[in-house]
């Protein structure tokens, strides 16, 4: 079930603003490079071209996203990794089956971040480039002026853009006014360009031009970029009110821009961009001013959905907990940021140009899709709604065939991003797995916590028990940390009051009601209490906070205001054998070495706070 919210004019000016920036300024590159794969610019050509982008748009985000995968939602929030958290929940699922779905999530989040390099580069610079039509002297200035703009976009974000973040919803409604209206223009002018809505101009152009045809999918998916967003922001404004964003505003606005691309094409060659063609002289300056604010806005949407890709892969263990800020639904990740600046000038300066990067573009699009599109199928065919499955393999063959139409782009900058692509899911791959080989054998070590109870109680006073208050911190509501069973063996002594604190993550992005701590006091009488809590994947674990609700809840749990904090560590001991294990777990000692200090991920004072370390032999 979705999750239910308003959706007034506010929340569907909101979800203009951040949602719809990469989508809606997709017609400021997509036509140019559709075209480019075409053999003429005929009339049939350009409008069964212009009919394809069209229906593809329609198929990938009417259908995929807005009507299909909008609905699947946890607890409200969206995304391919809350997709995968709904599959993985379900009991029906097999862990062999979890862990070949968890694979391709990994591969299609991996693509999404590669997608996170090329999108600020290639939205900049296509609306920067209007410059050559506005004022062609200024023309060597395009890319200077992109990595300006580009820079001062990454600059702002350890600042958090709430107070500019205002401004996205009204300035993408005078950008969605903008195009609607030069396209409605051209329209008027040409009125028979209307016939490219209707599908029979693409079926035309794929039986004239099959070859063509089917190599300019490869271009046309640029139409879509941004379309995981629909699904990703969901969680920030609610389903209604992107869908009625989608639907009132930004859908006809781009069939207008399209129709109208399309009309002005068909009238003759245009060697600049198709979109600047349908702008009035007197209208260029002003319209680049406007298309670099809405490119800005879809490249703060992009970097935004990286920031929370890699959190809630953090959370998911599908790479190491990266420290940061959350400033209401928005994640920001400083390690992140500043990966992503020098990635993303070194792809402007090397490509130089928006048509450039085209290339290198679609393939990162293209992967997510079709990553996002299989996990759909099977969440459909495991909720048994066969008739919207049906639906959903269907759109799943024409995403495919994007898919392979991308292949040719490889030689050309494609390789670019699924070089980007297989880094990073190689990477995610390895910490996954390997930190669930050291979670095993750490947990193999650990003791019940009635066991450990039952120790401290059975060696009475014969157990040191200098005063105050140690909390240790694990995460298995059954079994005591490792550090507390280190503790017992090793120091032979315990402090006279201990807590141990016990936080399972749920796949969910938020506990709800099982957020509330309970509280065991089984083992009271020898200075032992337990609390178990459950968080979501998108809730902050702070175990001072969780401390203070549990002592409203119990009011015998021992005052921690000067606790002192446990933390377990485990360092893998291991020879392994064969290339491929070698590189995992080298892999995953690289990635743990530069992870976050454990205090600063909890909160907890680094003064008062011990790390118990221990070597575990795989």
């Amino acid at each position: 079930m979705s999750t239910v919210r308003a959706a007034g004019p506010g929340a569907v000016v909101g979800a203009l603003g951040v949602v719809f920036g990469d989508i809606g300024t997709s017609p400021l590159y997509a036509m140019d490079a559709v075209l480019k794969t075409t053999p003429d610019a005929s009339r049939a050509v350009v409008f069964g071209a212009t009919s394809t982008v069209i229906w593809l748009m329609v198929s990938v985000v009417a259908v995929l996203y807005v009507r299909l995968l909008l609905r699947q939602d946890n607890h409200g929030d969206g995304g391919l990794l809350a997709l995968l958290t709904l599959l993985r929940r379900d009991r029906r699922t097999s862990p062999r089956t979890r862990r070949v779905l968890t694979t391709l999530a990994i591969i299609g989040a991996a693509a999404f971040l590669g997608d996170s390099l090329i999108t600020p580069g290639i939205s900049v610079l296509s609306a920067v480039e209007g410059l050559e039509v506005a004022a062609p002297g200024l023309a060597r200035f395009v890319v200077p002026l992109a990595l300006s703009v580009l820079i001062a976009l990454f600059l702002v974000q350890r600042r958090g853009t709430q107070a500019i973040g205002s401004w996205f919803g009204p300035v993408m409604i005078g950008w969605f006014a903008l195009s609607a209206g030069v396209g409605l223009a051209a329209v008027v002018r040409q009125p028979e360009a209307l016939a490219v809505l209707s599908p029979h101009w693409a079926v035309l152009y794929f039986a004239e031009h099959p070859h063509t045809a089917f190599l300019s999918l490869g271009a046309a998916v640029l139409a879509v970029t941004g379309a995981e967003a629909l699904y990703a922001d969901m969680g920030n404004f609610g389903r209604r009110a992107v869908t009625r964003a989608w639907m009132l505003v930004v859908m006809p606005s781009l069939l207008l821009t399209y129709v109208g691309q399309a009309a002005i094409l068909s009238e003759g060659p245009e060697t600049g961009s198709a979109f600047y063609a349908l702008v009035p002289t007197w209208l260029a300056l002003p319209a680049v001013v406007v298309a670099t604010a809405a490119t800005v806005i879809a490249s703060q949407a992009v970097i935004s959905g990286a920031f929370t890709v890699v959190h809630q892969a953090g959370r998911l263990r599908l790479l190491p907990p990266a420290h940061g800020t959350v400033r209401g639904p928005r994640v920001y990740l400083p390690v992140v940021n500043w990966l992503l600046l020098p990635g993303v000038i070194l792809l402007v300066v090397g490509f130089g140009s928006s048509a450039a990067l085209a290339s290198a573009y679609g393939l990162a699009v293209t992967i997510t899709i079709t990553v996002t599109s299989l996990l759909l199928t099977v969440r459909l065919a495991q909720s048994r709604q066969w008739a919207w499955l049906a639906v959903a393999v269907v759109v799943l063959c024409v995403v495919l065939a994007v898919l392979v139409a991308n292949l040719p782009k490889i030689r050309t900058g494609g390789w670019l991003p699924l070089l980007v692509t297989l880094t990073l899911g190689t990477v995610m791959y390895a910490w996954w797995t390997a930190r669930a080989k050291v979670r095993a054998a750490s947990r193999a070590l650990e003791l019940p916590i009635g066991e450990v109870v039952a120790q401290v109680r059975a060696r009475g006073g014969e157990l040191p028990r200098p005063d105050g208050t140690a909390v240790f911190i694990g995460h298995d509501h059954q079994r005591a940390p490792l550090a507390l069973r280190m503790q017992l063996e090793n120091e032979n002594s315990l402090h006279r009051r201990v807590v141990i604190l016990c936080c399972r993550t749920r796949d969910s992005p938020a506990a709800g009601t099982d957020s509330t701590p309970a509280v065991d006091g089984a083992g009271a009488d020898v200075g032992v209490w337990v609390v178990r809590v459950s968080i979501g994947y998108d809730d902050d674990f702070r175990p001072r906070e969780i401390l203070a609700a549990a002592a409203l809840v119990d009011p015998g749990l021992p005052g921690v205001l000067d606790a002192s904090y446990v933390l377990s560590e485990a360092r893998v001991a291991l020879e392994p054998k064969g290339l491929r294990s070698r590189a995992r777990w080298r892999i995953y000692r690289l990635l743990d070495r530069f992870t976050s200090h454990p205090a600063d991920l909890l909160d907890v004072p680094d003064a008062t706070t011990m790390i118990v370390g221990r070597r575990v032999h795989l």
